[in-house]
């Protein structure tokens, strides 16, 4: 019996579960244990994430059970990790990653276009607000809190006109039917990892590694390492709207990324592509671009406009 550590949300249970659906087809005969933690960002719900100044949100306390001996494993997703390395925890598998297109989901289908001027859409983050912005200025953009169905449900009684959130969130609770409209890659480039899981185990446990290890996909692995290394190079965080995007065929991986200014008028981007053995690099490469064009002093705007220190 292994026990596995997760977040007590909708989403984050059926996420577990298909990474044990994954796990039982390789290794029927092993038998799993769900354990719910409740995390930092699953208590504060008031405040926008980005006016909360502290890494792991989601995935702390897991951790915590976790290098205790509490769970055997966990199940994150993989925008929620930070992307500095741990000394004691190991990302084990990326199992095969969902979509990782931001979705619509406004009154009686509408899409964003079609809104009409001044509508409220809610996000919780700055990425999904500065895009917004760049694509429609005339909307009316306010942070939303909650999991992704109380989401959905402010929608419906008319808090909102509409919400943007990720489609593999839909896609993993059977709600895609509520989605109005897919938003394009290339105007809605997503956050690093967005729809792609991270299973963690302790660094040392081999036997518990090598077994999470039959469901790694390594396509997946190497978009997720070059899209964090993006990320890590520029010193973004939830504060700063950073997009990247990596996308295999065979064996050659693209990476894109992209910077946004406050105002979201001006945009930034960066694109390369590498084989997958070379995705740290790539996210380096990719990195080096956008610095050269100027990424600092965007990041610096959005510092300074929410005092991230």
């Amino acid at each position: 019996m292994l026990t596995v550590g997760t977040r007590g949300s909708k989403l984050s249970v059926a996420q577990t579960e298909t990474v044990l659906e994954a796990l039982r087809t390789v290794n029927p005969d092993v038998e799993f244990k769900l354990k719910t933690i409740k995390t930092f960002g699953d208590k504060e719900r008031t405040r926008p994430l980005f006016a909360i100044d502290r890494k792991g949100l989601f995935e702390r306390e897991i951790n915590q059970a976790l290098l205790k001996g509490e769970v055997d494993f966990a199940v994150h997703s993989f925008k929620d990790v930070p992307t500095e390395a741990s000394d004691e925890i190991v990302v084990a598998a990326v199992p095969k990653r969902g979509s990782k297109n931001d979705a619509l989901v406004s009154r009686n289908g509408i899409s964003l276009t079609k809104l009409r001027e001044g509508a409220v859409v809610g996000t919780g983050s700055l990425r999904r607000l500065a895009q917004v912005k760049r694509y429609r200025a005339d909307l009316e953009v306010k942070p939303v809190r909650g999991n992704l169905d109380s989401r959905i449900r402010k929608v419906e009684k008319g808090e909102f006109d509409a919400v943007i959130i990720a489609e593999a969130g839909l896609e993993r609770l059977g709600l895609t039917a509520k989605m109005s409209e897919r938003l394009p890659l290339d105007c809605f480039p997503p956050a690093a990892g967005q729809g792609a899981l991270a299973v963690v185990a302790r660094k040392g446990d081999d036997d518990i590694v090598e077994f999470l290890r039959e469901i790694d996909h390594e396509p997946s692995r190497a978009e997720v390492t070059a899209e964090r290394t993006l990320i890590q190079t520029l010193g973004g965080g939830c504060r700063v709207p950073i997009s990247a995007v990596g996308n295999t065929e065979k064996n050659r991986l693209r990476l894109s990324g992209y910077v946004f200014s406050v105002d979201g008028k001006n945009m930034l981007a960066a694109h390369a592509e590498s084989d997958l053995a070379e995705a740290e690099t790539l996210g380096k490469m990719v990195a080096a671009d956008l610095l050269r064009q100027g990424a600092r002093d965007l990041e610096e705007e959005w510092r300074r406009k929410y005092d991230q220190r």
